[in-house]
């Protein structure tokens, strides 16, 4: 995993993306975004944010049951391996920070995008179906994979987004939704 860009060492502060740098603790565990001094806006989104923030719950489980993670710290498929794939496809537009030994933040890795939630979510979306895709071609199944094909054609990321953001902000009681 990509380590924080952290100028001078400081081990509580972070380098954002656009350049600016934050102290860890300005980041809490309801934030979605932080309002930048750079005049963006940049997606927050930390370990204990379960991955339903982006995916319905049917399709959290199909990845988990789908997906083999090698981690023992991790032992199935959760938002850092979503924040992952993200970081892997956007190395200089994700910043990680490891505070798993910094007890006064509340979570263990944190990161930060150079795009708002709203784009990280529809990136997050478009990556898993890149990831189905793939997993479906290696099915030796041309019908599947055929089918497969012909629902995405037919999938409008921003329409599901929007309409799954929606749904979700209706869950008040959960701030991570």
């Amino acid at each position: 995993m990509s380590q924080p860009r952290v100028p001078g060492g400081d081990e509580n502060t972070l380098e954002l993306p656009c350049g600016q740098t934050i102290a860890s603790g300005e980041l809490d565990l309801g934030m979605r975004e932080f309002e930048c001094d750079c005049g963006e806006t940049h997606a927050v989104v930390m370990d204990v944010h379960p991955p339903e923030r982006f995916l319905p719950d049917f399709l959290v489980e199909v990845l988990r049951e789908a997906i083999e993670t090698t981690s023992e710290e991790m032992p199935e498929f959760d938002t850092p391996h979503l924040l992952g794939v993200v970081l892997e496809e956007f190395p200089e537009a994700v910043v990680a920070y490891d505070a798993s030994e910094n007890a006064d933040v509340g979570y263990a890795m944190a990161w930060v995008t150079e795009f708002d939630s709203r784009r990280l979510h529809e990136i997050v979306v478009e990556l898993v179906v890149e990831l189905m895709e793939h997993a479906v071609s290696h099915a030796d199944d041309d019908e599947a994979l055929s089918a497969f094909e012909q629902e995405m054609v037919e999938f409008d990321v921003t329409e599901f987004v929007d309409q799954y953001r929606a749904e979700r902000d209706l869950k008040a009681e959960d701030p991570y939704a």
